[in-house]
């Protein structure tokens, strides 16, 4: 499930970051705090961590963008997690 979670991530973080003024940005962006919710109630914020490390190597590799501003809408899951 986590790598079928990591993919749904990438494709959902690199859209917002290659279409920033999308109508469709908010419900990328809703969905990418269900996905943070869903990791932490599984394995708390170590399963987040690992989750945005792949997903920030990945996303900077291979289209040069910085996904790092979207570990803020994982802030509400977790007083640990403040970004």
């Amino acid at each position: 499930m986590d790598a079928m979670l990591e993919e749904e991530m990438i494709d959902l973080i690199t859209f917002c970051l290659q279409n920033p003024d999308s109508d469709e940005i908010n419900d990328k962006k809703n969905r990418i705090s269900e996905i943070g919710r869903d990791l932490y109630l599984d394995g708390g914020v170590d399963a987040m961590e690992n989750m945005f490390f792949a997903i920030h190597n990945r996303i900077t590799e291979e289209i040069g963008k910085d996904p790092a501003p979207f570990r803020t809408l994982w802030n509400a899951n977790s007083n640990e997690w403040k970004y």
